[in-house]
């Protein structure tokens, strides 16, 4: 029975993978006929859009096991595409590659902790999570700690670590979903948003996990086409070789060679010479304030009367008009603002970074600062990575330990395939950019430029300026925003569009998994462990169900109004989730499996601690939130906050265990029982 399921499995989707490259050929030869841009867009839209749905829809169920954890059925190789798929969100596939390419290998900190994350996920936490056998991870934290009413303190800590962790987690992927919709189909980003929203809910309000893991499946075969296909066809332009992972080795000295001599260039110099003037004058007006705020503003209004006093074209009076009103209404606005632009031009002053060259600096201490703070970030994300919800959760859908294990196996692998490709697509577009794009002349620029710069007006993806007159583009001449390369990808490497309409869809498709497992992490938390386990225990299956339905929903809203408001870049939402997942759970769920003196009190005070921590240092260094960067304990960055938290999470659990009373014998005998799994043991 279990091998035709399986056989079945894998024919469907041998067959779904058959109609997408069917359907990406016909939208190839109906774009050579002349079908618009537009319409391409919105065709892989509302393809990929229906095909989520209608997967909901025939996933549909009213089974709380099947609900919560598929049936606990699903096979070790499709549990684990649809784990990688719930993994690669908005953050890997967007923006990984554009944060290599801005800060070459200081990146790698990203790609080595989230791939050393899954492996402390299969040695520590997954098998033994199997073992147990429930629903949720506060589920597991309860019944290892117990006490009063079932554990109900640590089962509602774990909950509102789970809800803190998983919201901020799905407000970066609703993000990104706006993001990719506004960007290929024109709507308005808000209207983006809540289509990607009306896929989310399509597929996991009907379904839950049973529905949620069939389209993650789907969602990672349209993910792995939409990210190779562009690589593999500029490594073959670039180096002979369509293998991405091997041919970007034979880059690097190439690359390294043009990055010499863009150092050298005395053109770059001199661009560059201008922003440090530039910051020179926004650091004279700062130091002038508010002296300097009130003459700035009077010269713009006086340079407004003028132009409207000698009769100037309407071109002139709505310039002068538009520079007023941008104007810093206040001089407390224009201390955020001045020093916003003095540090952006301080920025593109900077000499080249060697893409190559870890941890640079002008000084030792620099580069030493740069060296812990990789450090501290891989630490982060790796803890991060084991002790995140929606991840955690997926331990529960296969039928046993051994297929845990394996499928553990298999999301490594899938996850691979992307993130050694990442490292090379980055190397890959720089090269491009390095020896064609800088050099030529500004009548020549390519369409993808033009494009590009148009999507966002306000805030431009990427922007190139003749800064010292020359008529040629210099490198410190070209400002990109890291989440538009992977999007503009196909363009850079001269694919047809439906390429780049294929890459939009791997996009939508990444973020749209990601935030599937993270509302249902969500919902299944307040729902079973709020609702079924605390306000009503003799709740009816139907009843559980439906109220998890329901929760779900609720969130999905309150997520998308939050993502509606833009607030922040997709990668520091996501790294502020991981910090947090491993200062406030790591400690509870390894020490749970590891140590049997940990007691109830310890993990309540384990993760109180790592979370005040890890909260407090975020808020404490980070300007976006009030914060100051002066402040920070030996300058770790705010994203790795969990170097702090989770030291003293662990410390706390360990020190409050031993001097409280030990934890009852059922729950000993709970350790014994997940620490010797059985082989092939079906639950």
């Amino acid at each position: 029975m279990k091998r035709t399921f399986r056989q079945r499995l894998t024919r469907y989707y041998l067959v779904f993978t058959a109609c997408f490259a069917a359907f990406l050929l016909s939208l190839a030869m109906l774009e050579s006929e002349g079908m618009p841009r537009v319409w391409i867009g919105y065709m892989f839209m509302f393809a990929t859009i229906v095909l989520y749905a209608s997967i909901g829809l025939v996933s549909r169920t009213s089974s709380v096991a099947e609900y919560y954890v598929a049936g606990r059925r699903v096979p070790a190789l499709f549990n684990g595409m649809a784990t990688a798929a719930d993994w690669i969100s908005a953050a890997s596939f967007i923006s990984l590659a554009g944060t290599l390419y801005l800060n070459g290998f200081d990146g790698l900190a990203f790609v080595m902790g989230w791939t050393g994350g899954y492996c402390l996920v299969a040695l520590l936490i997954a098998p033994y999570l199997r073992r147990f056998g429930q629903y949720t991870i506060p589920d597991f934290l309860a019944e290892r700690y117990g006490g009063p009413a079932n554990g109900r303190a640590v089962r509602l800590c774990a909950v509102a670590a789970t809800i803190l962790i998983s919201f901020t987690y799905v407000v970066a992927q609703i993000y990104a979903v706006g993001l990719i919709a506004s960007r290929f189909t024109g709507v308005d980003f808000s209207v983006g948003i809540f289509l990607g929203l009306a896929s989310v809910l399509v597929c996991s309000f009907l379904g839950g996990m049973r529905a949620i893991t069939w389209t993650q499946v789907a969602q990672y075969i349209i993910i792995v086409a939409a990210f190779l296909i562009p690589a593999m066809w500029l490594s073959a332009k670039h180096s002979g070789n369509p293998i991405p992972q091997v041919a970007y080795g034979k880059l690097l000295p190439q690359l390294s060679a043009r990055e010499a001599a863009l150092v050298a260039d005395p053109r770059e110099t001199a661009v560059r010479d201008v922003f440090r003037e530039r910051a020179a004058q926004y650091q004279q007006r700062l130091d002038g304030l508010p002296t300097a705020w009130e003459t700035g503003r009077a010269e713009l209004q006086h340079a407004l009367d003028n132009v409207r006093l000698r009769n100037a074209s309407l071109l002139e009076i709505r310039a002068a008009e538009r520079a007023l009103i941008a104007y810093p209404k206040s001089a407390d606005d224009a201390v955020a603002i001045w020093n916003a632009a003095r540090n952006d031009n301080l920025r593109r002053a900077r000499p080249l970074t060697p893409h190559a060259v870890p941890f640079p600096g002008a000084t030792q201490e620099q580069s030493d600062i740069k060296r812990r703070n990789f450090i501290a970030l891989a630490f982060c994300l790796m803890l991060g990575t084991a002790a995140l919800p929606h991840i955690l959760m997926r331990s529960y859908t296969t039928p046993s330990v051994d297929e845990t294990r394996v499928s553990v196996f298999w999301t490594l692998f899938f996850i691979l395939l992307i993130y050694l490709t990442i490292p090379a697509l980055a190397v890959l577009v720089k090269y491009d950019i390095y020896s064609a794009l800088v050099g030529s002349h500004f009548s020549e620029l390519p369409t993808w430029v033009s494009y590009w710069a148009s999507v966002d007006r306000a805030n431009p993806l990427i922007s190139i300026t003749d800064i010292n007159g020359d008529g040629l583009v210099q490198l410190a001449e070209i400002a990109i925003d890291g989440d538009v390369l992977v999007l503009a990808t196909p363009e850079i490497a001269g694919l047809p569009y439906v390429i780049s309409g294929l890459v939009a869809a791997g996009g939508l498709a990444a973020a749209l998994s990601t935030a599937d497992g993270l509302l249902l992490a969500i919902s299944n938390a307040l729902s079973h462990d709020v609702y079924y386990k605390i306000v009503d225990p003799k709740a009816s299956t139907q009843k559980r169900v439906t109220i998890s339905k329901l929760i779900l929903l609720g969130v999905a809203f309150v997520a998308a109004y939050s993502a509606s408001s833009k607030p922040g870049d997709i990668l520091s939402l996501v790294g502020a989730a991981f910090s947090l997942a491993a200062s406030t759970l790591f400690p509870a769920l390894v020490m749970g499996v590891f140590w049997r003196r940990a007691n109830r009190w310890g993990a309540l005070a384990g993760m109180a601690t790592g979370f005040l921590v890890c909260q407090f240092y975020m808020v404490r260094t980070n300007p976006t939130l009030g914060g100051s960067a002066a402040t920070q304990w030996f300058d770790i960055a705010p994203i790795s906050a969990a170097v702090f938290g989770v030291p003293a999470g662990l410390l706390a659990l360990a020190l409050v265990s031993l001097l409280t009373p030990p934890p009852a014998p059922r729950q000993a005998a709970l350790v014994r029982h997940i620490r010797t799994p059985e082989i092939n043991e079906i639950k």
